[in-house]
């Protein structure tokens, strides 16, 4: 039998390939960390997400069954907005007004309420008990989540599916959760301030950097116009051709000069297509779905209550799309309606498949009734293939 004689291993080749392999995973790891550092930070960055990470971390911290999360949206009102774990979509937009239910008396004492049994508890009101059946909820524990200035900003829930009493560590467990919340927001609304201030300083860059040169360029023009118009005075075709172009260098410079008035901090007609982009661009970043925001006309300067409703029914839009849908791409238009007015619509390509439930209404309910009072209309329109519209006209 012949035995094949074999080269003997090189045991410095294995030794560098096993410290090169080392130095990958050694890179690798470091990679992973910072990868987990930049979704630590991104999730900090914006309000939507810190608060629907709430809701997740309620469950991974606690052991609760589910965990959502109420966003005020007056000093007596909080709305549930944020949930893992749920069943249902019962407790989606559920509209908490101070007192009501366990959220509602948060709200009215700042302090955290804890009830073992929902339905049989004496401690609360039973306004939300269809809501809660339906979700199958026992025991629960809710908490503030309190502002800089002492004031609760929103109400963090842990419930579970039986009869269940929450100690003392639950209750901690579920401040400290509620402080990293605040901790969250308060970043996210500092970001959103640089955001602000970065947007307008580089308006303020441009405006300057047209100044300078197109708008120097288009004086300079004018003047040369000008000249040869007063040489070519026994030339009249000549002549005409120069005064509509002289006229066409006119209305140039006058449209830079409004261009630029604009583009100044002080002009209220920035903020609102700037701050609805914004949300539109957060939309794609968190939910990788396209998403676009056309500005069809210039919108004059509203007050900041038509404003701010604008801005709410944005919101609420990309929320329940986020939510509800599963879209290939959003759309989201703002513009002035063929009859006066604003008009605002968000709307998504979604294909009904059937395995998820829609949205309660009572968010856009909400806006409606705001929109109304303002002499305007909020409506969702749900297209037969599975695709909404959200629409918004308030009068000028």
């Amino acid at each position: 039998m012949e035995i094949a004689c074999r080269p003997p291993p090189c045991e410095g080749h294995d030794v560098s390939t096993e410290r090169a392999a080392d130095e990958v995973a050694e890179r690798l790891t470091a990679l992973d960390e910072l990868l987990r550092e930049r979704h630590g930070l991104l999730t900090v960055m914006d309000r939507i997400v810190a608060l629907h990470g709430t809701a997740r971390m309620i469950r991974s911290e606690t052991g609760a069954d589910s965990g959502f999360v109420a966003d005020l949206e007056a000093p007596d009102q909080a709305v549930v907005r944020w949930m893992s774990g749920t069943r249902t979509n019962q407790l989606q937009n559920l509209v908490v007004p101070i007192g009501q239910g366990i959220g509602g008396r948060v709200l009215a004492s700042g302090t955290a309420v804890r009830v073992g049994d929902y339905i049989s508890s004496p401690a609360i009101t039973h306004h939300f008990d269809v809501q809660v059946r339906h979700e199958g909820i026992g025991g629960m524990v809710a908490v503030p989540v309190i502002g800089r200035d002492g004031r609760t900003i929103a109400i963090a829930y842990a419930a579970m599916r039986q009869a269940t009493s929450f100690g003392d560590f639950a209750v901690d467990k579920m401040l400290d959760i509620a402080d990293q919340a605040s901790t969250a927001l308060r970043i996210a609304d500092a970001v959103e301030a640089t955001r602000s201030d970065a947007v307008a300083a580089e308006r303020q860059r441009v405006q300057s950097a047209l100044h300078d040169s197109v708008g120097a360029l288009l004086f300079l023009i004018g003047v040369q116009v000008r000249d040869l118009h007063q040489s070519v005075q026994d030339n009249p075709p000549l002549v005409d051709r120069l005064r509509r172009l002289e006229s066409d260098v006119s209305a140039a410079s006058a449209a830079l000069r409004e261009s630029l008035l604009v583009m100044t901090d002080t002009a209220p007609e920035r903020a609102l297509a700037v701050e609805i982009a914004e949300y539109t661009r957060s939309f794609e970043a968190r939910t990788g779905v396209p998403a676009r925001f056309v500005e069809l006309a210039t919108v004059a300067a509203l007050d900041a209550e038509r404003t701010a409703l604008l801005v709410a029914v944005v919101r609420e839009g990309l929320l329940n799309i986020e939510k509800h849908a599963k879209p290939h791409s959003v759309i989201v238009s703002l513009g002035t309606a063929d009859s006066g007015g604003v008009h605002l619509v968000v709307a998504d390509d979604s294909i009904e498949d059937g395995t998820d439930s829609p949205s309660s209404g009572l968010g856009v309910k909400s806006l409606s009734e705001r929109a109304i009072r303002l002499g305007g209309q909020v409506s969702l329109i749900r297209d037969e293939d599975g695709g909404s519209t959200l629409r918004c006209w308030l009068p000028q």
